[in-house]
This record gives C-alpha cells, structure tokens and sequence, in this order.
C-alpha cells in the first residue's frame, strides 16, 4: 500500500500566505472589489509573464492598495529602502528586523 500523498502546499513562504489574506480581508472590507483585484492581477502577469507568480500578487497589492489610498508610492519606496538596509545587516540565517542597519 502506497503511503497517501502530501497535500499540496499553496504558499511556499509565510508572506506569500499573507499577501492572499490581506488582498482577500481588504476586498471582504470594501476597500477595492474583487473584479478590480483580478483585474489588476491579471494586468500585471500579463505584463511581467517572467515574474514569479507571488511576487506579482505583491506588485497587484502594492498598485490596489495605492490606488485605495492606503499607501503612496513614497511610503512603499522608503519600505523598500529599509528592508534592503535591515537585511544587509543581518547576519545569515537570523531573522531580519527592519531596525536593523
């Protein structure tokens, strides 16, 4: 007897999990409707067919969320910025924390 077959994971990563919960808590709470969410989903595959298909999520989240009010460009650049510096300074294999660097 064959032993049963692991459950396909959907999320590889934890963020990825947290990228679909925040688009679907933020079209549940009116924030943007869903047809505009897949619209901009779709859009934004169609135009970067290389990028990794979470990291589009993200990207389509970043544009709905933008579009919404929630955050401005100069908001998610500045992020960014200080991911990039607090993972820089975090040594290999520890958690990063955006204080650092």
């Amino acid at each position: 007897m064959r032993p049963p077959e692991a459950p396909e994971r959907p999320f590889e990563e934890p963020w990825q999990a947290q990228v679909f919960a925040l688009a679907v808590a933020l079209s549940e709470a009116g924030v943007f409707g869903w047809g505009t969410w897949t619209e901009t989903l779709s859009a934004r595959i169609a135009s970067h067919p290389d990028e990794a298909y979470w990291l589009s999520w993200l990207a389509a989240l970043e544009e709905v969320s933008g579009a919404a009010g929630l955050v401005s460009q100069g908001d998610l650049a500045a992020r960014r910025d200080a991911w990039d510096r607090a993972a820089k300074a975090t040594p290999h294999g520890r958690p990063i924390a955006l204080g650092a660097g």
